[in-house]
């Protein structure tokens, strides 16, 4: 007679990422503010600045690209360092860490909802852009495969951060109060909200340091004429420099989240 097969840990994951999904969606307050709330933001600011900044761009595409960018960071980052210290005060960590279920698989479902959530925040962005706000979508090629290895490379390490900065908010009710901040800031020093070179000189290299603005200028390289790259810092769309300095920090999160993550409340 054979035995029953153990599920593997990718199998299990898998799982967990469908179980946090459906909590997830039963979180009304959770499912505005991080899918609903980067819309009413391009409402509200694709209504109020109407303007171009160049021929052919308005500020309502700059704007979409930087959103997509932050919705990396809110579904990511923000999500994962506020509900994981949540989930620590509940006991739900010490609990899940004390049965059968490998470490990687609740991991792996925390992965499974923030790419999740984050491509239905993107595609809900996109609709809304065009629909309502004549943003245009590229047509070439190369512009999309930049777009899909943003998407995943900046998921990734949102992901990775937000559960290193997991550690940082000594309980979970003060998590939001400790993360939300520190997201808000990036935003406004990050071109989010405005172009990037009117922001003053300390800002950009304040922002410079962080994935944030590499990843508005990723995705404004996509959504954003070839042209405009000469208002960027460098006159150019630094792909390549995007493109590691967001590796490197996915490399770090990962390296920190290893060493600093706690199952259970250690004060």
């Amino acid at each position: 007679m054979s035995q029953n097969k153990v599920p593997s840990a990718l199998t299990i994951g898998i799982a967990r990422g469908g179980l946090e999904l459906r909590q997830f969606m039963r979180q009304r307050e959770s499912v505005v503010f991080t899918i609903a709330f980067p819309i009413m933001l391009l409402g509200i600011f694709g209504s109020v600045f109407t303007n171009e900044l160049t021929d052919g761009v308005t500020f309502s595409q700059y704007f979409v690209a930087g959103m997509i960018a932050s919705g990396l960071v809110n579904t990511g980052f923000q999500q994962l360092a506020i509900m994981i210290p949540v989930e620590r005060d509940f006991g739900t960590l010490k609990r899940l860490r004390g049965t059968p279920m490998p470490a990687s698989s609740y991991f792996i479902g925390k992965v499974i909802v923030v790419f999740v959530t984050m491509l239905i925040q993107v595609f809900l962005l996109l609709i809304a852009g065009v629909l309502f706000f004549g943003v245009n979508l590229p047509t070439d090629p190369a512009k999309w495969f930049t777009f899909t290895w943003l998407i995943l490379l900046g998921s990734a390490a949102s992901t990775a951060l937000g559960i290193a900065f997991s550690v940082i908010p000594k309980s979970g009710r003060g998590a939001s109060a400790v993360v939300s901040p520190v997201v808000i800031v990036l935003q406004f020093f990050s071109g989010v909200f405005f172009v990037f070179t009117d922001l003053p000189g300390w800002m950009q290299q304040v922002a410079a340091i962080f994935p944030l603005k590499w990843m508005t200028q990723g995705m404004r390289s996509v959504f954003l004429p070839d042209s405009f790259a000469a208002r960027e810092v460098a006159g150019s769309w630094e792909t390549g420099r995007t493109f590691i300095i967001i590796l490197a920090w996915l490399i770090a999160g990962l390296f920190i989240s290893i060493r600093t993550f706690k199952w259970d409340d250690q004060r």
